[in-house]
């Protein structure tokens, strides 16, 4: 299932880049800024500002939503068909994320693109986590070898190994999120378990696999010049690591968690600058990795 396709992206890769955004996540970060990507099932979402109080989806799913003074109520776990409310609203103030598609109904959106492509641009699989999907990934991914089109894949590599070994070959770059060396801090901002991840960064490593370290910056967790050292001394310590991209962070997705319903973890933390994340750069480069800043 994916969430949203982005077109001439060049944010995520060399080029200019179709990006396609898969549903389901198995970490839990704090400063997600696509909520609506973790959950492997349809998502609920609601604007009020833009609600023109039409009364199409009470009717839609009447045990579920309701209307009151300030806006719809809506019971999500009672929500019976959510596909039955992707059209419902007008006014486009609910919105139901999550979309099946088919390999050939994906490579179509794709085909659009290619044109643009040229010599080093290319499709980014995003997500969610994209190693999360299950066989129709790697159908497409062997679409999309087959017709030499370039793969970038954003990956947390918190999967089992298999998971990761079966896009070997597939993926031309893995642009692989590296959050963190503390199995504590790792477990209370993410809910996971950072020995997977590493583990699976070694055996990509060792396959002399091509990917890029993304380290997202952010507050309370990492921004802190030990732990970026730390980080960064993991990254030396793997054989074929070229590049280190640092992520501010940024507040982009509060409003989705409005739309979700559910509380911002992270409230009232204030973004990250460029300036910030200067030492970080010089650092990375004093040990010889390419850097950049943002996606």
């Amino acid at each position: 299932m994916i969430f949203n396709i982005q077109r001439f992206s060049t944010h995520d890769g060399a080029g200019v880049r179709t990006v396609i955004f898969y549903k389901g996540c198995p970490l839990r970060c704090r400063w997600c800024s696509n909520p609506e990507s973790q959950s492997f099932e349809y998502t609920i979402m609601y604007d009020k500002k833009f609600c023109k109080n039409f009364g199409d989806c009470l009717l839609a799913e009447q045990n579920a939503i309701s209307a009151t003074e300030k806006g719809l109520l809506i019971k999500r776990n009672l929500i019976r068909n959510p596909e039955s409310l992707k059209d419902v609203c007008l006014s486009k103030a609910l919105t139901v994320s999550g979309e099946n598609k088919t390999v050939a109904e994906l490579f179509a959106e794709i085909e659009k693109d290619i044109p643009f492509y040229r010599e080093d641009g290319g499709v980014t699989l995003s997500g969610g986590e994209p190693l999360s999907q299950g066989d129709e990934l790697i159908q497409f991914l062997q679409e999309l070898k087959a017709k030499k089109i370039n793969v970038n894949m954003e990956t947390t590599l918190h999967v089992k190994w298999e998971k990761v070994e079966r896009c070997i070959g597939l993926v031309d770059t893995f642009l692989v999120d590296l959050k963190h060396t503390d199995e504590e801090n790792f477990r209370e901002y993410t809910n996971g378990n950072i020995f997977l991840v590493l583990r699976n960064l070694v055996k990509l490593d060792q396959l002399g696999a091509k990917y890029i370290i993304r380290v997202p910056v952010i507050p309370g967790f990492n921004h802190s010049e030990k732990e970026m050292k730390e980080i960064i001394e993991f990254a030396s310590s793997l054989k074929n690591t070229k590049e280190i991209d640092f992520l501010p962070y940024h507040t982009l997705g509060v409003e989705k968690y409005k739309m979700l319903d559910i509380p911002y973890p992270m409230k009232n933390i204030k973004k990250v600058e460029d300036e910030e994340v200067k030492p970080y750069i010089l650092l990375a480069e004093s040990k010889g990795f390419q850097t950049k800043t943002g996606g």
